[in-house]
């Protein structure tokens, strides 16, 4: 059974997720959070296990910036608003 996510994608790295993918995942949320607020939100949002994985390292983070900040080597595609 093939991974779901990255690979999907195209992306060679397994660890490569687009910023709507992970505002989608974290819809919802009500800052301040940690890792394991935010992984619990995503997998209620339907966000897959990579990325829960992923998001369970991630400190406690004061908004969406802060996440991406701390997931900005996992991105792909631009975290610009433009």
């Amino acid at each position: 059974m093939p991974a779901r996510g990255a690979a999907e994608r195209g992306y060679q790295a397994v660890m490569a997720y687009q910023v709507t993918e992970v505002q989608k995942a974290l819809k919802g949320a009500d800052y301040p959070m940690d890792g394991s607020q935010l992984a619990d939100l995503a997998k209620s949002n339907g966000a897959p296990d990579d990325l829960v994985d992923t998001l369970r390292q991630v400190p406690q983070v004061d908004g969406p910036n802060g996440v991406m900040k701390h997931l900005s080597g996992e991105l792909g595609g631009s975290t610009s608003d433009n």
